[in-house]
Order: C-alpha cells, then structure tokens, then sequence
C-alpha cells in the first residue's frame, strides 16, 4: 500500500509543478496584438491575434474610438468580429473623408491597445464599362468545329453494335454441339 501512495504523491506533485508553472506562460499568452488599418474608404479593419503569434481563439469585445479631422470625436464603439477570418474585426463605413487617430481597446484580460493613423476617403464607384456592339446570330455558325460530331459517335456506336453481334454469333457457332 505505501508504494501506491508514493506514486500517486508523485504524480500529484508532478501535475502541480506542471500547473504552477504554466501560470506565468498563460498570463503573457493572454496579451494581444492588436493591428489596426484603414479598409481604403470611410472604414476601419483590426487584425487581433496572441501576442506569441497565435490565431485568435476565442471572441474579443474590442472598442474603438477616434479623433478625425477638425477635432470631430467617435466612439466608443463596441466591434464584433468579422466573418472574414478568426480574430478579423472591421467597422464598415464609419468614418467621414479625412484623417483619423484611431484606437482600439482589448478589456481584461487580454488587456491592449493599438492606435493608427487612418486615412478615410469617400468610397468609389467602379468604373462604367464602354458598351459593347451586338450583332444577330449567324446561322452557320454552329456548322464549325464540334458542331456535328453526333452523326460520328452516333455511327461509331452502330459499328460497335454491329461488330458485338458479329462476335457473338461466331462464337454461338463455335461452342453449338449440333454443330460438330
């Protein structure tokens, strides 16, 4: 009996070593980084991940405010994470033309912050494609190429047909006792 309890103190002391010190490695595991960019027109994207490198697992309420151009004030407002990717945050358009200081708050316990300068701008329209000539069909068009390649496979499945039948009653004839 006193070997069983010598092994399970063993492995009881070895599990709280194991525990207290992944403790420290957890905590700075916790901290993110936060990246913050303009989306190219009036909005605001954030890429969160661990500060050790990881991907994001888990949901982060992060909260934006900014300053804009005039001293015009924003925020906070609470973002959601985008669909784009784990860890993706964007705003859509919030922001009016100009430039912005933007930063971004992490609560606790993943506790950070990252501040930008974002250059908004009105958001563009694709360009208008030049219009294109349409002519009427051309009936003899479809005569080209791979137009009329069914009267060919059709006769190729006819000989086949034919050369089956050919073989078979060749070879009836062969294995026919009344034959020999």
């Amino acid at each position: 009996m006193t070997g069983i309890r010598k092994v399970l103190a063993a492995v009881f002391a070895g599990l709280a070593l194991t525990l207290l010190s992944a403790a420290p490695a957890a905590a700075q595991a916790d901290k993110l980084k936060l990246t913050v960019a303009g989306d190219g027109a009036e909005g605001v994207t954030i890429q969160a991940t661990y500060a050790d490198g990881r991907r994001l697992d888990k949901v982060v309420r992060l909260v934006l405010t900014a300053t804009g151009p005039d001293g015009q004030r924003l925020g906070p407002v609470q973002l959601e994470p985008a669909p784009e990717g784990q860890g993706f945050y964007t705003t859509g358009p919030l922001l009016s033309a100009g430039s912005w200081r933007v930063k971004v708050n992490a609560p606790a316990p993943h506790q950070s912050e990252a501040t930008a300068t974002v250059q908004a701008r009105a958001a563009q329209s694709p360009p208008v494609p030049a219009p294109v000539a349409v002519t009427a069909p051309d009936r003899t068009a479809g005569r080209g190429a791979g137009a009329g390649w069914w009267p060919f496979a059709a006769a190729g499945l006819v000989l086949v047909a034919a050369a089956m039948g050919v073989a078979m009653l060749f070879g009836r004839r062969r294995t026919d006792p009344q034959n020999d």
